[in-house]
Parts: structure tokens; C-alpha cells; sequence
């Protein structure tokens, strides 16, 4: 597929379906490119869609199937876009830093990622709840690489890799990295699960069937 460069093919490119619950077009939108007037289209649109139908099948659909509504708060970003956010402060990592994820079409090994919300658990957030709840459920349910936790909405940047680096982060206290790449976690299964005991079990949210074709 070649890079959009009008409308009706941005729209083509938003109409990809990368897994069962997302399409391209969410991932598209940014609050840099929208008051800067930086378009957030893809210089390669096949390896964005490889990359994002990976991430999308191994870690959110998942999410989704168990949580409900997964809300998406930054997802791809050009790298015309990403450079100018790191370059004005607007918290972007460099383009060619590896924990960058949102660039999914970059050079490299493959790699993507966004910052999602999970309304069903930011509502027990807002009340204390431990944001180690939910970093252990994914570490012990999801193929993830890397999940760093931010204070707002208990948003965090979920990525995938074909290598995953298993390391989890937060800027919420306590603050720091809780597992470093290559370590084992410093909670047993057993304590870990009973964090989350009371969480919906995995994959149960109610999806309605496909209407089998006549």
C-alpha cells in the first residue's frame, strides 16, 4: 500500500481492520498533529498494519475481551510527528530510541504500541487501588514486552515485540521500575493472583456472535 496522500486513500488505510475489536483509524488520531497541523499518516503503511495486527491480536484484543471498552490515548505516530513531539517536549522519546513504540513503521525490529486506558479498572484507581493489580494480571495473562504506568487514568503504554523485554515501569508510587528485563518477579504467582482475584475472568466480556452469511 502506498502512504495516503489524499481523502479517499487516508480513509482506505483507516478502513484496515488489524484485529477483531480495532481498525486502523483509531490509532490515527493525535492531539500534536491536530493543534500543529502534522499529518499522522504512515511513510509504510504495510509494515504499520503488521505491526499494529500483531499488537492488536496478542495484547488488545485480549483486554478487550475481558475488560470491555479498551479507550485509546496515543497510538501511532509518524515519524515526522514523533520527531517534532521529542523535539518541543511533548513527550515523545526519539524516534530511534528502542523503547520508542509508537513509531510502528520504523526501520528495525518490529515493534508497537499505544497508551490505553482501561475504563473498568481507572474507576477503582480514582478510589486507591493499586495500579500493581492490573501490571501483574497482564504480566501473568498477556504477551507483553513493556507496560509503563502513568498517574492520569491509570493510562499506560502497552507494547509488543517479537522479543519481548517482560519489564514494567511507573511514574505512579511507589515510582520505578517494579521488574527489570531478564528478573523474576518479587511477588510469587500465588500472591500476584490474589491482587486481581476479583477481576473479570479472562476473555469472559459478552461479545455478541457474528450473524453467520445466508
Amino acid at each position: 500500500m502506498r502512504p495516503p496522500r489524499t481523502v479517499w486513500s487516508l480513509e482506505t488505510l483507516g478502513r484496515v481492520r488489524l484485529s477483531r475489536h480495532f481498525y486502523m483509524r483509531e490509532f490515527l488520531f493525535s492531539e500534536i498533529g491536530a493543534i500543529h497541523g502534522i499529518p499522522n499518516i504512515p511513510d509504510d503503511p504495510d509494515r504499520a498494519i503488521a505491526a499494529g495486527r500483531q499488537f492488536c491480536e496478542a495484547l488488545l484484543d485480549p483486554l478487550e475481551d475481558t475488560f470491555g471498552r479498551v479507550a485509546l490515548r496515543s497510538g501511532y505516530r509518524s515519524r515526522a510527528l514523533n520527531d517534532y513531539g521529542n523535539a518541543n517536549g511533548l513527550n515523545c522519546a526519539k524516534t530511534d530510541n528502542p523503547m520508542e513504540c509508537h513509531v510502528w513503521d520504523r526501520a528495525g525490529p518490529m515493534v508497537a504500541g499505544a497508551t490505553v486506558v482501561i475504563p473498568w479498572f481507572a474507576d477503582q484507581f480514582d478510589q486507591g487501588r493499586d495500579w500493581r493489580d492490573l501490571a501483574w494480571w497482564v504480566h501473568d495473562h498477556l504477551p507483553y514486552s513493556e507496560l509503563w504506568f502513568f498517574p492520569k487514568l491509570c493510562a499506560f503504554n502497552l507494547v509488543w515485540r517479537d522479543d519481548p523485554w517482560r519489564t514494567i515501569s511507573s511514574y505512579v508510587a511507589p515510582r520505578g521500575m517494579l521488574l527489570r528485563r531478564g528478573a523474576a518477579p518479587d511477588e510469587d504467582a500465588a500472591t500476584r493472583a490474589r491482587r486481581y482475584a476479583d477481576f473479570p475472568p479472562f476473555g469472559g466480556a459478552v461479545v455478541p456472535a457474528a450473524i453467520a452469511p445466508l
